[in-house]
């Protein structure tokens, strides 16, 4: 058996630090601290002495693992890992759960471990579920380790889908698990002043052997509140609908549903950098962090885990994690020659509403100066030889054709902004607003043609994790270009295929609607994402910025402490200092727009020649609007993970020729600028086998897969469906022009207004 060989660590809060925390919930008359995992559909739930406990009773607990009986055996790593860690596997056998503590010291089949001492206080197995609840004796000690309960720590789970070699044995071996993962168990909280009495046997149910009813779901109960609308997803669609809702109807009930955590500080983030210690300054506020995101600072828990790319699930999703760049929309950005209704063309007023909210900035350092821009004389040499002409590029937002600039960005004050510090902001000081962590929406509910709710993860919030819509209610479905299609596929809405996949899964296929309520839609498919390729370039005057390396935990002490003074200086800003666009002509006669990134720093150098990586800077060329190139996204495991089943770069080749052209006519310029240096691709790679050999072309910025005129209508109402809405970047039917948080929120004010005006609503 191989468990997962990743060991987390929180840095702070575990409410903030991972995709899904412990909640408290009652089961079988005890109230516990834990979670439910909605992929496989078990709960797991831990009780603690009282705080005043000590001795031999301060090393236990009592814990519950609850399952279908689809999952033949469960796993508990109690501190996460699984060498050198208590482990606690059990199963169901003949009526009966069999069980063992077993350990090891390296990545091999763990064996059994003497130390602990289990008693089962209940067990029951039935045709559907099994139930065990067990004393843990001498648990919180082991060879090597221990767990630490005045903290919050990160247990981990496995489930196996094979029966272990000899059910009967406690000691059996067992084949690899099927799925795992990590929450974030808040251990102050699972403490109990009722531990003696549910030790002896009071608040649960008597111990029983076989035969006995369980459960047939391993949710706790709980009473569900209804709402009139419910967004699912705090990205930048979701906070611009859910905030416009709330103000448009304050006699309405608005639920939002994020399934990750905390980002900011103002949203209850702590996750603050070791040299920012004492302050809020979370690493979500801070824009010089944005290069830490990468996993130089630790685990990267702000990304999705069951997503196959860079998938924020935090509050504010990607606008909370990436580098910031802000560009408001352009016509052709909203027109139908990119797959636009007319009647979405008129975006003006709904851009100026965004203007108005959120304002770009070009100097974001509060001070009006500009720092580390040693790229920008160089590009103005670069460029200005080559035609380019030099503007404020979102005061010119149509003239995107040989130009450049200082990059615009969502920063104020400072600090990152975006629509966590406006549109969220505004939305959680109002009573009909409500907003809900850490909770993962699986399908919706359907009666035919009209929602009636949605699937979550968390018991807290509804039973079974379910909470109903009022009367005429809507669902807007905001949680990506890969979770909404995988919501959508565990509705029973999308291509066959898909939902063929829901139904090999015992969980997931219980909450799908009848086979004759399927709606064949085409989500997944009509996929776009910028190709994009890095160009790695030395200059005597560059200060690479130590490649941003140091930036977590020991930047440069002279702009650490100018930021915590005045939140002045190079933290104020991201890494990309220089924006520049061209119109390119194709083989086949259309013209798609490139986009170009300067940054100090570089990615990958693949090079002959020696160079000073002090001095190293990147151009990231992307290429963007009137890319024909599609893709496809879709489930891509059995654990109904997301990610791309068609990539969608290149598959016209035309694109790749069209972005050629861009590139080298970029590098054509640079022996015309003194002691600038092509290193990668250097002279022993010529640019076509650079291009052709590209390891990773993504951009992600995902766009179409759920396209409207395709997949929703001029309405953004999923098509065949009565009250369910898409308002994110899955709806947009081709690139923007730019980084697409701009046009998106954009979007989302226009979506917003139409949805509100569409009769038959609450």
């Amino acid at each position: 058996m191989v468990w997962c060989r990743r060991l987390l660590a929180l840095a702070s809060a575990v409410g903030c630090a991972l995709a899904q925390s412990s909640v408290s919930y009652s089961d079988s008359g005890i109230t516990w601290q834990g979670i439910f995992d909605p992929t496989y559909g078990v709960s797991y739930g831990f009780v603690l002495p009282p705080t005043t406990a000590t001795g031999a009773l301060a090393q236990e607990f009592v814990a519950e693992i609850v399952s279908p009986i689809a999952n033949k055996w469960i796993g508990l790593s109690v501190n996460g890992q699984m060498a050198f860690d208590l482990l606690i596997v059990a199963w169901p056998n003949n009526g009966q759960i069999v069980y063992s503590t077993r350990y090891t010291t390296d990545y091999i089949q763990p064996t059994v471990y003497p130390g602990p001492i289990i008693t089962t206080l209940q067990s029951s197995v039935n045709a559907t579920s099994w139930k065990w609840i067990f004393r843990c004796q001498n648990c919180t000690t082991w060879s090597g380790g221990s767990l630490n309960t005045a903290n919050p720590t990160v247990p981990a789970w496995v489930v196996g889908l094979i029966p272990v070699d000899t059910p009967s044995d406690p000691a059996s071996n067992m084949a690899q698990h099927d799925g795992f993962g990590f929450w974030g168990q808040i251990w102050p909280l699972a403490h109990s002043n009722d531990y003696n009495s549910i030790i002896s046997g009071g608040g649960s149910t008597p111990t029983t052997t076989s035969g006995a009813p369980a459960s047939t779901s391993s949710a706790p109960v709980a009473t569900a509140t209804p709402y009139d609308y419910i967004v699912v997803g705090g990205g930048p669609g979701g906070l611009v609908t859910a905030d416009r809702l709330s103000e448009a109807l304050p006699n309405k009930k608005i639920l939002l549903l994020e399934r990750g955590g905390p980002s900011t500080a103002q949203t209850g983030g702590t996750d603050v950098p070791p040299w920012a210690t004492g302050t809020n300054l979370t690493r979500f506020d801070i824009p010089g962090e944005f290069q830490a995101m990468f996993g130089s600072s630790g685990p990267t828990y702000w990304y999705c885990s069951d997503v196959t790319t860079f998938a924020g699930c935090v509050i504010g999703g990607g606008t909370s994690i990436n580098g910031g760049l802000y560009w408001y929309p352009n016509t052709q950005d909203f027109s139908t020659a990119r797959g636009w209704p007319a009647s979405w063309t008129n975006y003006q007023s709904y851009a100026a509403k965004l203007q108005a909210r959120l304002p770009s900035t070009d100097h974001p350092s509060p001070d009006g100066k500009l720092y580390l821009e040693q790229t920008f004389p160089v590009m103005q040499k670069l460029l200005g030889n080559l035609g380019y002409s030099n503007i404020t590029l979102n005061d010119n937002v149509n003239f995107r054709d040989h130009v450049y600039g200082y990059s615009a960005y969502n920063f104020q004050k400072g600090k990152r902004w975006g629509p966590v510090a406006t549109y969220f902001k505004t939305a959680s000081a109002r009573s009909n607003f409500k907003v809900v962590y850490n909770t993962v929406v699986a399908s919706v509910a359907r009666n035919g043609s009209t929602i009636t709710g949605v699937q979550t993860n968390n018991p807290l919030i509804g039973p079974r994790g379910f909470i109903p819509l009022n009367k005429n209610g809507r669902v807007i479905l905001s949680a990506g270009s890969f979770g909404t299609p995988r919501i959508l596929f565990q509705s029973g809405i999308g291509p066959a295929d898909q939902i063929a996949l829901v139904q090999q899964s015992n969980v997931a296929a219980s909450f799908l609607p009848p086979k004759s309520q399927f709606i064949n839609l085409p989500v997944g498919m009509n996929v776009q994402d910028n190709p994009s390729i890095n160009l790695m370039f030395t200059h005597p005057s560059i200060d690479a910025y130590d490649n941003w390396a140091p930036i977590w935990s020991s930047p440069r002490p002279a702009d650490a402490a100018q930021y915590l003074k005045s939140q002045t200086g190079v933290f104020a800003s991201s890494s990309p200092r220089v924006s520049f666009w061209s119109a390119l002509g194709g083989p086949d006669n259309k013209t798609r727009w490139m986009q170009g990134t300067v940054r100090p720093g570089f990615d990958s150098v693949t090079t002959d020649y020696p160079y000073n990586a002090s001095q190293v800077f990147s151009i990231t060329l992307y290429l963007s609007t009137g890319v024909t190139s599609r893709g496809r996204v879709g489930l891509t495991s059995s654990a109904l993970a997301a990610g791309a089943l068609v990539n969608p770069w290149f598959t016209d080749p035309n694109d790749k020729a069209a972005l050629l052209s861009g590139i080298n006519n970029v590098i054509s310029g640079v022996k015309q600028v003194p002691g600038l240096t092509l290193i990668t691709p250097d002279n022993t790679t010529t640019v076509e086998d650079y291009v052709n050999n590209y390891v990773n072309l993504g951009s992600n910025h995902w766009v179409g897969s759920c396209s409207i005129g395709k997949v929703v209508d001029e309405n953004t109402l999923v098509m065949g469906t009565k009250n369910l809405f898409v308002v994110d970047a899955s709806i947009v039917p081709s690139l923007f022009t730019g980084n697409p948080q701009g046009p998106i929120m954009a979007m989302a004010e226009q979506a917003v207004t139409k949805i509100l005006a569409l009769a038959g609503g609450p």
